[in-house]
């Protein structure tokens, strides 16, 4: 399986939000350089109810898993009861993001890159 690129992710993101999913942090899907070069894609978020960002990523390229990495943070972050149940449903939709680019990259088929043949 190829690279999931920068383009390809920010497709996939535009999906599920068009689905009707709803981030409440801020979400951004960024240019990563993995082996050679290669734009691998990663997908940024800071979330709204915690001061925490975190990023998802394919495990390993080829691989349609995906892993969610929580930041270190410097500070404490004391927080209501209210604010706990709003930061667990943001993190159970960042759980249905994840899930999403997984079934994305299980089923994904990159376009195949043009062979020259001449020469």
């Amino acid at each position: 399986m190829p690279y999931r690129t920068q383009e390809i992710l920010s497709q996939w993101l535009e999906e599920f939000l068009a689905a009707g999913r709803r981030i409440d942090g801020l979400v951004e899907v960024l240019r990563q350089d993995g082996e050679d070069g290669a734009d691998t894609g990663l997908v940024v978020i800071e979330l709204a109810n915690a001061p925490t960002t975190l990023y998802l990523e394919p495990v390993a390229p080829g691989d349609p898993r995906w892993a969610v990495t929580f930041l270190a943070r410097d500070i404490d972050a004391a927080r209501s009861s209210e604010r706990v149940g709003a930061l667990a449903a943001e993190l159970a939709v960042v759980a249905e993001l994840c899930r999403h680019l997984e079934a994305r990259s299980a089923s994904w088929e990159s376009p195949t890159p043009v062979v020259d043949m001449i020469g």
